[in-house]
């Protein structure tokens, strides 16, 4: 909103000073992500009081876990501070006209509603419980059922396929050759006149045309790209956008509950979600950047400049939710700031086009649900052949699995944002492996 109000004032003739500075996008991500800062920081604190005052408290399953009977009570919904420290900054200081900024406050408040849903119907449960005067014990049953929670994921993954391959300001550009031939008007395949971006560099004119392309990075080969229309026969390639948009809502869904999974310890999801944020922002420059696109020999996405805006406020969200959630947690984030961290980091992924490294710089989610998927099948599986179900870990997720083997859970979350910070520069690097 400053930035359309001081832009609207330039428009008009209007001068103050300093005014021009919301013009440069550096200086707006710095003041994104001091307000966010200051927003998990002060007014956390506010809220924290608030949700202690409701008696919004969180009540813990007796898992036989060292330290487990003192987060009874610990508030939860803790993720609105999460959510406000996101959406606000990136409302005053980002453009809001610009597709991706658009996309990303819609993923993040879709997400967050789909968690603060959850969130509230499993206080309204306690609150029941409460009223009857009998014990309250969770239960799995409780909050929004999982197959709403999957679908409000899938509809999320539908919106951002289909906005990503429909909109006509998504686009890659590419780098022509002009010769006196290609100087003549070019009709791509629908008969629309193909139109060249002119752009000076080291003194010279290059010409660039938008490429709507289904494209994206893959590490550690020449070309460092990847056609979705490759994985389908010539027949159906017209049907491309079919399976892109169904990798996205695969996409979509695997990291948002990979996120809500991994939120199992104080600070450990939001510690992973920063450096998986800083992560992306640094793709988001470089594939933003003619200059650094070139360099690195990866595909150049304009627009992408303003997302660093919304990537600034992320960063800072996390970090400063870390003041009251890290070891001893004061605030849990809860479902409403789980899910939407996945949801955000996935989308994020998808638009600076680098899902498939994914596994790599989200390695922790990946291992966390793999734990779960590994655990819950072998046990089946075990019991169903020998009439008692075995276990591959003594608990899953495999951070609880730490824990029963002793870890204390402070070590054992600062242990995977070191892991996830190894995963992070090996997915930078891959940007260069050929």
């Amino acid at each position: 909103m400053l930035y359309q109000f001081f832009k609207w004032l330039s428009e008009e003739g209007f001068r103050f000073p300093g005014s021009n500075l919301f013009q440069f996008i550096t200086f707006r991500v710095l003041l994104a992500l001091i307000l966010s800062l200051v927003i998990t920081t002060v007014y956390g604190k506010k809220l924290i009081l608030f949700l202690q005052k409701k008696q919004l408290g969180e009540t813990v399953r007796d898992l036989g876990l060292a330290g487990e009977q003192q987060k009874k009570g610990t508030p939860t919904m803790g993720g609105i501070i999460l959510l406000l420290a996101i959406i606000v900054p990136t409302l005053f200081f980002a453009n809001i006209d610009k597709v991706y900024i658009r996309l990303m406050l819609l993923c993040t408040v879709w997400m967050g509603a789909i968690g603060f849903i959850d969130d509230y119907l499993k206080i309204r449960s306690r609150k029941k419980a409460r009223e009857k005067g009998v014990e309250y014990k969770k239960s799995d049953s409780d909050g929004l059922a999982g197959k709403f929670k999957i679908v409000g994921q899938v509809v999320l993954g539908l919106i951002v396929g289909c906005t990503l391959y429909f909109n006509p300001n998504v686009v890659v550009k590419r780098e022509v050759i002009r010769t006196n031939q290609a100087s003549l008007p070019v009709i791509d395949k629908e008969g629309n006149s193909i139109v060249y971006d002119s752009i000076s560099m080291d003194g010279k004119k290059r010409y660039f045309v938008n490429s709507k392309s289904i494209i994206t990075t893959i590490p550690f080969v020449k070309s460092h790209e990847f056609n979705y229309a490759k994985l389908l026969p010539k027949s159906w390639q017209d049907y491309t956008y079919i399976l892109y948009i169904l990798v996205v809502i695969f996409i979509v869904t695997a990291v948002s509950n990979g996120a809500n999974i991994t939120d199992g310890l104080d600070g450990l999801a939001t510690g992973v979600s920063a450096v998986i944020g800083i992560c992306l922002g640094i793709f988001a420059y470089v594939s933003g950047n003619i200059q650094f696109a070139e360099y690195l020999n990866i595909m150049y996405i304009p627009n992408l400049g303003e997302l660093s805006v919304f990537i600034a406020a992320f960063v800072g969200a996390c970090i400063g939710f870390l003041w009251y959630n890290a070891y001893p947690a004061q605030v849990f984030m809860g479902d409403t700031g789980s899910l939407a961290l996945g949801g955000i980091i996935a989308a994020l992924a998808i638009i600076v086009r680098k899902e498939l490294l994914i596994p790599i710089f989200c390695l922790v989610f990946f291992i966390e649900s793999l734990s779960v998927m590994i655990q819950v099948s072998y046990f089946k599986y075990t019991r169903k052949k020998y009439g008692v179900g075995r276990r591959v870990f003594l608990m899953s997720p495999i951070h609880h699995h730490y824990q029963k083997l002793g870890y204390h859970e402070s070590k054992i979350a600062v242990r995977f944002w070191i892991i996830t910070i190894l995963c992070v520069a090996m997915a930078i690097v891959t940007l260069k492996l050929r």
